[in-house]
C-alpha cells in the first residue's frame, strides 16, 4: 500500500538514527533527499541501498505532481532532509499537503530536530513557545521584530553563523538588552555548546568569539507587569 514516510535524520551524531528510520529507508521504493551527496554518506553508513532522487526547495514545486502519481501507483516513498525532521525549515510541506489532498497516507516518524534540545537546554520556560525558524532576510524583517516584541511566549529562531551578531543586536534593539537569550551551537556534535545570558551578554560573547556551525537561538518572551512583580517578591 502506498505511503509517504517523513523520516528524520541525525542533526550531527549518527547514533541518533532510529532503528525504525533505518528499516523504513531500506524498505522504501524511493528516497527523496535534499542533497543526494550529503544523504549518500548517511545511507552508506547504515548500508542502505535504496535509490535516491533529489528533492529540494528549488525543484519541489515541479516534482510534486509526478511523485503523487508514483504514490498513487502503489509506491512507498521516504522523504529525508540533510539533517533533522523534513518540513521544519526544510522541504517537505508541499509534498505532504499534496498527499493529504489526494488521500495518500502520510507517516511522520519521531526523531531528531534541532529546536527541541535547544529549547530544553536554554532553561527558559518551555510550557508555551513559538517556533519562528529563519527570520525574513530584508522585506518584512522589521515588521516581524515589532510583532515579536510583544510576544510573551518563549521564541525559537534558526540563525546562520554569519548573521548571529547582527540578529543579537536586533534583539537588543527590539526586545531590550536584558531579555534572556540562549544560543545553542553544533547540537549533538563534538563541539556542542550553549551560551546563556542577557541579550547584551550573549552579544558581547559572540563579538569576541566568531560563531561557527549550526545555531539555534532561544529568546525569553516579554514579561508582563504581573510576572515582573511576582519575580521580585
Amino acid at each position: 500500500m502506498s505511503k509517504l514516510y517523513i523520516v528524520p535524520t541525525p542533526i550531527g551524531n549518527l547514533d541518533d538514527m532510529t532503528f525504525r528510520a533505518i528499516k523504513v529507508l531500506k524498505e522504501a521504493d524511493l528516497i527523496l533527499a535534499e542533497d543526494t551527496r550529503t544523504s549518500g554518506k548517511l545511507l552508506k553508513h547504515f548500508e542502505i541501498s535504496t535509490h535516491m532522487h533529489s528533492h529540494h526547495m528549488h525543484n519541489e514545486h515541479k516534482t510534486v505532481e509526478n511523485l503523487i502519481k508514483r504514490l498513487q501507483a502503489g509506491e512507498t516513498i521516504a522523504l529525508i532532509s540533510d539533517a533533522g525532521t523534513p518540513a521544519i525549515s526544510d522541504p517537505g510541506f508541499l509534498l505532504t499537503r499534496a498527499c493529504v489532498e489526494n488521500n495518500i497516507e502520510v507517516d511522520c516518524l519521531p526523531g531528531a530536530t534541532a529546536f527541541v534540545p535547544a529549547l530544553v537546554n536554554s532553561g527558559l520556560p518551555n510550557d508555551r513557545f513559538i517556533f519562528e525558524g529563519f527570520l525574513p532576510e530584508k522585506k518584512g524583517r522589521q515588521t516581524r521584530f515589532l510583532a515579536l516584541a510583544e510576544e510573551t511566549r518563549t521564541m525559537i529562531f534558526y540563525v546562520s553563523p554569519h548573521k548571529l551578531v547582527k540578529t543579537l543586536a536586533e534583539f537588543i534593539q527590539y526586545f531590550g538588552a536584558e531579555r534572556p537569550v540562549s544560543v545553542s551551537r553544533e547540537l549533538s556534535k563534538l563541539h556542542e555548546e550553549t551560551i546563556r545570558g542577557t541579550a547584551e551578554d550573549v552579544l558581547k560573547h559572540f563579538e569576541a568569539k566568531s560563531p561557527k556551525g549550526e545555531i539555534v537561538v532561544v529568546v525569553g518572551g516579554k514579561t508582563t507587569t504581573k510576572e515582573t512583580k511576582k519575580q521580585s517578591e
